[in-house]
């Protein structure tokens, strides 16, 4: 089990250089940073820190003791079936039951607010797909990942899964001129998803899925004209603070108001883009040093 997790975290940290490099060479909206606004929000807070809390609370809190006190794994309802099949069947069974809760999502004004930090984002890239309100993990992977363990599905099956998730999740959001053909009537890309983000009240309703495109296609939802958007993000004002993003989901608030009002909250919002600028500069490699240049070369340009 140990080795698996390996090749795929292997297998992942591959893919993400490969979507940097194609991102680079073709991009879908050109001169987009690599680290633009709230990337190290979405790299440091959402995609370690909020991860592996919650993958704790989820299998350690919420999944081990259901199943404990029901030990519906040991029906072994699932486990005769070869792995591929198990990956499979979850694969589709948990996209069809996340298309519709993204759809409900976007409809229903107390679960919007479990889902617009994922559209808060104006650029989006590679990494935009991991910013997702902490409630919104906690009911779609207990959702996704009860059922592997419960059915008492090969242990394979979670990282496996989990994977294809993560993979899928990038290559949607990545910044990459993309033109699949008819292969995107079946499978999900960046041609419907960018779309999906942006902000133009005629996707606001569109583009649900996030593996298979076909439920789109098939329930109506579908859109994808032959045109770019023009701006991505929230029509209103939204936090760039991971924490004042969860508290705007759950109370409104004025932000420039809260600067004034509270001098602390205030220094700790101009701290960070300081903090940011100061790890660029270390990540950023230094240029060398231009060569010393004689004088009389110094002497003859300047005659020209």
């Amino acid at each position: 089990m140990q080795h698996v997790e390996l090749i795929t975290t292997a297998i992942l940290l591959g893919w993400v250089a490969v979507v940097i490099m194609l991102e680079r060479f073709f991009p879908y909206r050109k001169g987009l940073p690599f680290f633009r606004e709230g990337f190290w929000t979405d790299l440091v807070l959402y995609t370690f820190v909020q991860s592996f809390l919650l993958k704790i609370i989820i299998f350690d809190y919420l999944i081990l003791p259901l199943d404990q006190r029901f030990e519906f794994s040991k029906l072994h309802l699932v486990t005769g079936w070869p792995v591929w099949v198990q990956v499979l069947f979850f694969l589709i069974t948990h996209d069809f039951y996340i298309y519709w809760f993204h759809r409900w999502q976007h409809h229903n004004p107390v679960l919007w607010r479990t889902h617009e930090a994922h559209h808060s984002g104006k650029q989006v890239d590679w990494l935009a797909g991991s910013r997702s309100h902490a409630v919104e993990i906690l009911i779609n992977q207990t959702i996704e990942f009860a059922p592997i363990i419960l059915l008492g599905a090969d242990p394979v099956v979670v990282p496996i899964k989990a994977l294809i998730d993560a993979v899928w999740g990038i290559y949607i959001h990545a910044n990459i001129d993309v033109r699949s053909g008819r292969l995107q009537y079946f499978f999900n890309g960046p041609e419907m998803h960018l779309w999906h983000h942006a902000d133009h009240k005629e996707v606001f309703h569109a583009n649900f899925s996030t593996k298979f495109a076909f439920w789109d296609w098939l329930f109506g939802t579908a859109y994808l004209p032959g045109h770019k958007p023009l701006k991505w993000g929230l029509y209103y004002d939204f936090p760039k603070d991971y924490f004042l993003q969860h508290v705007f989901s759950v109370k409104r608030f004025d932000e420039r108001g809260l600067r004034r009002r509270y001098p602390a909250l205030r220094r700790y919002l101009l701290a960070l883009p300081l903090l940011g600028r100061r790890v660029r500069s270390f990540v950023k490699p230094r240029r060398a040093a231009a060569p010393p240049v004689p004088a009389a070369a110094n002497s003859s340009k300047a005659a020209v």
